[in-house]
């Protein structure tokens, strides 16, 4: 499969095939320069190292720092030889290499972006300033146009391929997206036609018969909307190891529990998302064991631009003041450990707001920056 960086490379090639033409025909024109048979030596390993990157970089496998290194390696050390092939510098005039030496440069910008561009451009320019300085004995000329088109194009190359490189990962995501969507949408068609309506025909007869067949009948009600909301729910974003919170808090849905979130995904990084979610987990099974196994709860998701909220909520019978330092200090650490610590190592805060007889609000917030900031969310 064709990787949107093959262009790039296809590009950086044709440039250096044309450099060495250029190459050439100023030493033809030349005469030579000084010593024309070194010069001709040198355009030979130019014509050769030409040939053996544009095989190379073509070779996915092989592109790496081993390759980038020997490209630089060989470019400057084209480079430095133009004394031996020019002899004493003349004002006005190339390097041997001529425009050759920039493709180096391109080379790292492809592969790194625009800070290894910028850093390949430094190590040329610098090779060429002391070029020009070294010879006449000091920097009488320095090429500062040369300087500032290498950096110039290291910088543009390497942030546009970088650019094409994030375009081509969001695209592969949202081609598995909508391939998992359109499959859970196929098996979600298969489950509503058996196993929901099955389940929904225990639900009515069981409190049709009653006895011990009603209690059959509420908990295949239950299965029922737990297996809706599963069948409901978004594909994670798996890339770039990201998830969304929205579907892992989903699956929390039951006949009990109700879950609000945005309609657009709530994007954490996957480890920061699976934190967050066992935390509410932890707070549900809290509410189950305190205020009852029927006893409903709700779990509201929201993001605010730095900062993703969660809000597990009942109305079971609350907490007295001082009830959790004093269980924390028994060693019951459900509600220090499970939710304050998983929350306090993401970075976030913990809120309990309950009152006796009133029920309990737990609040959980973590932020989010801005390479996982909640999608749907504008950044300034």
């Amino acid at each position: 499969m064709t990787g949107i960086e093959d262009p790039f490379w296809r590009a950086v090639a044709v440039f250096r095939v044309a450099s060495l033409g250029y190459a050439a025909l100023l030493l033809i024109r030349a005469g030579g320069y000084a010593h024309p048979v070194t010069g001709w030596l040198v355009i030979g390993v130019m014509a050769l190292w030409t040939v053996a990157t544009i095989f190379a970089y073509s070779v996915r496998e092989l592109r790496g720092r081993p390759l980038l290194a020997a490209d630089m390696l060989v470019t400057v050390g084209c480079l430095l030889a133009t004394p031996a092939v020019q002899g004493a510098y003349q004002q006005g005039s190339l390097p041997i290499t001529g425009t050759w030496m920039g493709g180096a440069v391109l080379a790292w910008a492809v592969y790194g972006g625009r800070r290894l561009g910028a850093a390949a451009a430094l190590i040329v320019s610098l090779a060429d300033l002391w070029l020009h300085g070294v010879p006449g004995g000091g920097f009488e000329v320095l090429p500062i146009n040369g300087t500032v088109l290498l950096f110039l194009a290291g910088v543009v190359v390497g942030h546009v391929a970088r650019l094409a490189k994030k375009a081509e990962e969001r695209m592969q995501q949202a081609i598995e997206l909508e391939a998992a969507g359109r499959e859970r949408e196929r098996l979600a068609r298969g489950i509503h036609d058996s196993v929901l309506q099955v389940l929904a025909l225990v639900q009515r007869r069981g409190q049709e018969i009653g006895g011990e067949a009603a209690e059959l009948g509420r908990l295949a009600g239950e299965q029922e909307a737990a297996l809706r909301e599963l069948v409901r729910l978004r594909p994670e974003a798996s890339a770039l190891g990201t998830a969304d919170l929205c579907a892992l808090l989903h699956r929390y849905g039951s006949a009990t529990v109700t879950v609000s979130a945005p309609a657009t995904p709530l994007t954490l990084p996957a480890a920061t998302a699976a934190e967050m979610a066992a935390a509410v987990g932890a707070a549900l099974d809290n509410v189950a064991r305190h205020c009852g196994a029927r006893a409903p709860a709700w779990v509201f998701a929201e993001g605010d631009g730095g900062l993703v909220t969660v809000t597990v909520r009942d109305e079971g019978p609350g907490i007295a003041p001082g009830r959790l330092e004093e269980a924390a200090a028994a060693g019951r650490l459900g509600v220090a450990q499970s939710i304050r610590g998983r929350i306090a190592d993401l970075g976030g805060t913990v809120t309990v707001i309950s009152d006796p007889g009133r029920g309990t609000e737990i609040e959980m917030s973590v932020p989010a920056g801005e390479e996982d900031r909640p999608v749907g969310t504008e950044q300034p």
